[in-house]
């Protein structure tokens, strides 16, 4: 079997990692100095390999190899979070450089290439999975202004990086991109929990989000007995308990849900609240069963409302729908790991990963490779070198066997003599 270099995949990852380091993680959110000083690095890495490399108008880093017809699209995204780690998504890009670089030096004539994308913006410090998105030609126009960080538009921010114009984007092409796969530490526990090596990803799951809105009174929080209060605080308190018990009844064995962002206002301690805002994330690989949990917010949003004096309304913030992997590429991974006696389990993805748009467009195929404790999105995250190594051969095996599935379908005078 063919073996890349490993100690070259460790090395890159890092030196990757010392772009936006801080401390033992990172710091690169989309578009920042340190974000573009890595894209551009990334950019050369992608030359060396011998790709055709760019970075377009939203900071996508796309390698393209040359003389090829047809190609798989592989890759991640190089953006942080802003107490990030030094895995998350980087890990993805340079297992893809790696399996690029061997691919060209072994097989320069493949029908069959391999093209490179680090992804911008896959955290959302101006929209989740915005590189993927404008990849995949879902970014509108009108975007442009309307998304924004910090007063700066994504115009002026891709101005300011030196990008070139909105229209200069890399898009997916289906005539060429035949597939998308992409390697990624899983960011939960249960790799690493179960001492398995690889995870094959049956699909992503979607996104439902929700703010809730109470409506009461401010009052002198010392004065007002607390039977005459409109306490919109206690309201959300309230609201929040009783989710939790009755999405455990409607939710399936998978779903999650989190309350990770409350708002009072006017927010001072000797100050009944007047107003809050509560933030409610529902996840899961069944829109229905996502339907179902929305269905039970609603009606308790209705149950409560005017409970305490408090009005409660109840808004669809934003959505993601689910993604299903393909499953001849699942198969693929699981072949590739199985053959170089890598342990390992079929598993859903409950984190957004830029894989849930290309599938949308692409046969789309994503693997797993542990994170130690499950920590991710914090300076702890890490991965043991051994499962980093391994992961980046049986990701570069499972390219192979894929490219043998897509070579035996193209058309006469593209498939290899």
């Amino acid at each position: 079997m063919m073996q890349i270099d490993t100690e070259r995949v460790l090395a890159t990852l890092r030196r990757l990692a010392r772009f936006g380091a801080r401390g033992e993680g990172v710091c690169r959110p989309a578009l920042s100095e340190d974000d573009m000083a890595a894209r551009r690095w990334l950019a050369d890495q992608m030359r060396e390999a011998g790709l055709d490399a760019r970075i377009d108008a939203v900071g996508n880093v796309y390698g393209r190899t040359p003389g090829a017809r047809r190609a798989l699209l592989v890759g991640s995204h190089s953006d942080s979070v802003p107490t990030g780690g030094w895995l998350d998504g980087a890990l993805g890009v340079v297992f893809g450089i790696e399996a690029a670089r061997v691919w060209r030096s072994q097989w320069p004539d493949a029908p069959i290439g391999i093209d490179v994308v680090s992804f911008s913006d896959e955290e959302g410090r101006y929209l989740s999975c915005l590189g993927s998105r404008a990849f995949c030609g879902e970014l509108d126009a009108g975007q442009w202004d309307a998304l924004a960080y910090e007063g700066r538009t994504l115009r002026q921010a891709a101005a300011d990086a030196g990008l070139p114009s909105p229209q200069d984007l890399a898009r997916l092409d289906p005539q060429r991109h035949l597939a998308y796969l992409e390697a990624h530490i899983e960011q939960g526990p249960r790799l690493d929990r179960a001492g398995l090596d690889i995870g094959v990803v049956t699909g992503i799951a979607g996104m439902h989000r929700y703010i809730a809105t109470f409506s009461g009174r401010a009052d002198h929080a010392g004065t007002t007995p607390m039977d005459m209060r409109h306490d919109a605080g206690m309201a959300a308190f309230e609201f929040a308990v009783e989710c939790e018990a009755r999405f455990r009844q409607v939710g399936a064995a998978d779903s999650v849900w989190n309350f990770g962002a409350v708002a009072f206002k006017p927010g001072v301690a000797n100050v009944v609240p007047k107003v809050a805002e509560l933030t409610v994330e529902l996840r899961d690989l069944s829109e229905d069963v996502m339907a179902r949990m929305g269905a039970a917010l609603a009606a308790l949003a209705a149950e409560r409302d005017g409970v305490r004096q408090v009005g409660v309304r109840l808004a669809r913030q934003g959505a993601l729908s689910p993604a299903s992997m393909d499953a001849r590429l699942c198969q693929a991974l699981d072949q590739a790991a199985a053959a170089r006696q890598g342990s390992r389990m079929a598993m859903p993805s409950g984190a957004i990963h830029d894989a849930m748009l290309l599938a949308r467009h692409v046969p789309t195929g994503m693997m797993f490779v542990p994170s130690i404790d499950g920590r991710s999105h914090t300076p702890v995250e890490n991965t043991a070198d051994r499962h980093l190594a391994l992961g980046a051969q049986v990701f570069f095996d499972g390219l192979r066997e894929v490219a043998r599935m897509f070579q035996a379908t193209l058309p006469p005078g593209v498939a290899a003599t």
